[in-house]
């Protein structure tokens, strides 16, 4: 149904130079379409707005030379991140294909007029194919059955040799095959959508596409969706041209099963995002993310004083504070579902969504993806709040002391203190909250703590010592028209207060 192939996550510099960096770019480059249609000023009146850190970019440069970048763009270099140094290379879809997809275009969201929301075309299931589409010869499609554990080191071997890798080559998305399991076999899950692409010779596994089912609610109405994701082509393919093949793949399955609408994310500007994020990072192990390339060491500063700066206490401090458990999934459903009903763009979870993203069981031979704590009143025995990361971590290239950075991702949390319409007693909170959940990835032997700057996130990133990273994540609505929803950053692509309550789903 679409890309979200580039998830803004594989390591890379900070922009300021003193957090652990993550960057949504891939070092991958894609090839246009032939597409040469220039930008009208509408257009790029409205991609500024939709990407703060491209018009950061350009209004950087001298004045004359960012006009004549921007004149001598086409629309299908700049939707394949090609246009500004290199930032943001990918092999994905070109501007060409994304005009044949119901999906909003730039001069829908440039326009004046009141966006009337709602799905972009009607679907016609009995019209749908019943077989896929053809492939380029010496290729052919396969449904990955990840119940078999062969199968499941496929997926996991091409995506740890091909997905998203940052500009420098110096590190790359380890995926377990624990978090695959996780990530792609959710409740409902449809093992058809489980798309690969394979070798007719060899049987190898070269392509995949992956989407599991779930709901979301756009201001308040609830659509099922199809979250994409695993778009990943092996590097020798990218001048196949398969990923808008893919693309028609997965949504042609989805279709079938009667699922007409996508959400996706991406770190490039395409046709046309709903909400931009950016991404934030807090060092838990400074030294050995500076001795990776991972941060930095800031001009005047030094490894002593980098270390001290991020020091962490030993202990949690919120009272009542513990590891969620299976008694506390009803709690905590509650308590989530009446959080996220205060973000436009938000995730219905059901209660056995709860379970599976949340809890963590242990296994034999499974490693925990999920880390979930629950604050209980000591009188009450009341859930009163709730906070929750996942493991990914990333491969170091030719690095002769570190092979892996253990990264932790900030997933789910809610409190009560959000209802209680007082904002600095929610500020106080979650700053409490989220600074225990660091002390607990730290006692976890995480390296970095990363975050986006959606839901209630602006409170508390900087005043918990998160460093802007170079970073953007574009949210995508596939066959679904709405208006935009506030990322958590303004126009000079920092952050603010003032724009939160948008975006309120986490995409892993």
């Amino acid at each position: 149904m679409s890309d979200s192939q580039d998830k803004g996550k594989a390591p890379q510099r900070p922009e300021d130079g003193d957090a652990a960096g993550n960057s949504n770019s891939q070092s991958t480059s894609s090839s246009s379409s032939g597409a040469t249609k220039k930008l009208s000023p509408k257009m790029i009146e409205s991609l500024m707005e939709m990407n703060p850190a491209l018009k950061n970019e350009l209004a950087s440069m001298d004045k004359d030379k960012a006009a004549e970048l921007l004149s001598s763009l086409d629309v299908s270099q700049l939707m394949t991140g090609l246009a500004i140094g290199g930032k943001n290379q990918k092999d994905m879809a070109s501007y060409k294909f994304w005009q044949t997809q119901p999906v909003p275009s730039f001069e829908d969201q440039a326009s004046k007029a009141e966006i009337q929301q709602g799905p972009i075309k009607i679907i016609d299931q009995a019209l749908v194919s019943k077989t896929p589409g053809p492939l380029v010869e010496g290729f052919e499609w396969c449904t990955l059955d990840l119940t078999n554990e062969e199968e499941l080191k496929e997926l996991y071997e091409l995506l740890n040799n091909h997905y998203v890798e940052d500009d420098n080559a110096m590190f790359r998305f380890s995926y377990s095959q624990s978090f695959l399991h996780w990530a792609l076999m959710s409740p409902g899950w449809k093992k058809e959508w489980h798309v690969g692409v394979r070798a007719t010779k060899s049987r190898k596994l070269v392509a995949s596409i992956c989407g599991v089912p779930t709901d979301i609610r756009v201001r308040g109405e609830r659509i099922k969706v199809t979250e994409i994701n695993f778009l990943c082509i092996h590097k020798k393919l990218r001048s196949k041209r398969l990923t808008p093949v893919l693309i028609k793949e997965i949504t042609r399955r989805c279709y079938l099963e009667g699922i007409y609408q996508a959400i996706y994310t991406g770190g490039v500007v395409l046709p046309t995002p709903v909400s931009s994020c950016r991404y934030y990072h807090r060092p838990l192990d400074w030294l050995k993310l500076y001795e990776v390339g991972f941060s930095f060491l800031p001009n005047g500063s030094t490894k002593a004083r980098q270390i001290t700066k991020n020091h962490l206490p030993s202990n949690t401090a919120t009272p009542g504070l513990r590891q969620m458990e299976m008694k506390d999934i009803d709690a905590v459903y509650d308590l989530l579902e009446r959080y996220m009903h205060r973000f436009q763009l938000n995730q219905a979870l059901t209660r056995e969504e709860i379970e599976h993203w949340l809890v963590y069981k242990e296994a034999e031979g499974k490693e925990q993806v999920i880390w979930s704590y629950v604050v209980e009143d000591p009188e009450t025995h009341k859930i009163t709040d709730f906070v929750s990361f996942y493991n990914l971590e990333s491969t170091v290239i030719d690095n002769p002391k570190h092979d892996k950075v253990r990264a932790a991702y900030l997933y789910y949390y809610a409190t009560e203190t959000a209802f209680a319409d007082n904002q600095k007693a929610l500020k106080d909170r979650l700053q409490l909250l989220i600074n225990d959940a660091l002390i607990c990835a730290k006692k976890a032997k995480f390296d970095v703590f990363n975050a986006l700057s959606l839901s209630d996130n602006p409170l508390f990133l900087e005043q918990l010592k998160f460093g802007p990273g170079d970073g953007q994540l574009h949210f995508y609505l596939y066959n679904y028209r709405a208006a935009p929803v506030p990322g958590g950053v303004n126009k000079k692509n920092q952050l603010d207060e003032n724009q939160t309550g948008g975006v309120g789903i986490v995409m892993l």
